[in-house]
């Protein structure tokens, strides 16, 4: 399996003509153009882990992108690794700065509108993480607490949409933003938020790298969701074929294989 490192690609995916001052990007299904560059170029969060992050080598691995690379593998296309900013992750897909978003990237309602989904390949939750000596037992107990999450994340999504409106308890009435999970974990540590909310597959593995911080997992989460990989809407035929190699994937192991590398436990 290709063990790639991440570099710049531009334009791919996608042909655009000028309109004016403008441009205007058309309905093209990219999986012929992507066939003959040869190149699928994937962007992803590099501070996601397990999913797609940096290892200390400065590679990007994880899941998705042994995924990723594997599925490529099978499309006969070389894979290149596109690190966004995880906020404008649908402006980058549909301005053809990359092909796909491939990293953790859960299906929403809202998000449905923008793109389109490869069949979900994994089961996640949006899990709520507090310090292990913290008072807050439920999701009641949020109110009047500094809750954080990654900005434009299926995390906030989930809170925003909780029937309680639990929002509106927390302190400020909001959810505090970063860039990344990296941060959001970082402030529950030093205190400065009480309990954050992450994705369950990227919470526990990181709690299982950091043991010398106590962290505790309430027994209420924001709801289930699943992964898939986000498509412009014009591509089917990408659709269709990394549809495809993913089913290959479970019918030949390889899925399940990659699978117990990172989530063994």
């Amino acid at each position: 399996m290709k063990n790639t490192l991440a570099k710049v690609a531009f334009g791919l995916g996608m042909a655009t003509v000028l309109v004016g001052c403008g441009a205007e990007e058309t309905t093209k299904d990219s999986f012929d153009q992507i066939k003959e560059e040869g190149t699928l170029v994937v962007g992803l969060d590099d501070t996601f882990a397990p999913m797609g992050f940096r290892d200390s080598n400065g590679d990007i691995v994880g899941f998705d992108v042994d995924l990723a690379n594997e599925v490529a593998e099978k499309l006969d296309v070389e894979v290149e690794f596109q690190p966004i900013d995880w906020a404008l992750k649908e402006t980058e897909l549909k301005s053809g700065n990359i092909d796909v978003i491939w990293n953790g990237y859960t299906i929403t309602e809202e998000r449905k509108k923008q793109v389109d989904f490869s069949s979900p390949y994994l089961e996640n939750s949006q899990i709520i993480i507090v310090l292990e000596d913290s008072e807050i037992q439920t999701k009641e107990d949020l109110s009047g607490k500094v809750v954080s999450a990654q900005q434009s994340s299926s995390a906030v999504e989930a809170i925003n949409a909780d029937e309680s409106n639990i929002v509106e308890e927390f302190a400020d009435q909001d959810v505090v933003l970063y860039p990344s999970n990296n941060d959001v974990f970082n402030d529950l540590a030093s205190g400065r938020s009480e309990a954050i909310v992450v994705d369950e597959t990227l919470g526990r593995y990181y709690m299982k790298q950091n043991k010398e911080i106590s962290y505790r997992v309430l027994e209420d989460n924001f709801g289930e969701e699943e992964y898939a990989v986000g498509m412009r809407k014009e591509d089917d035929k990408l659709t269709e074929a990394i549809d495809n190699a993913l089913d290959e994937m479970k019918a030949d192991g390889t899925f399940d294989e990659i699978y117990a590398k990172w989530f063994a436990e």
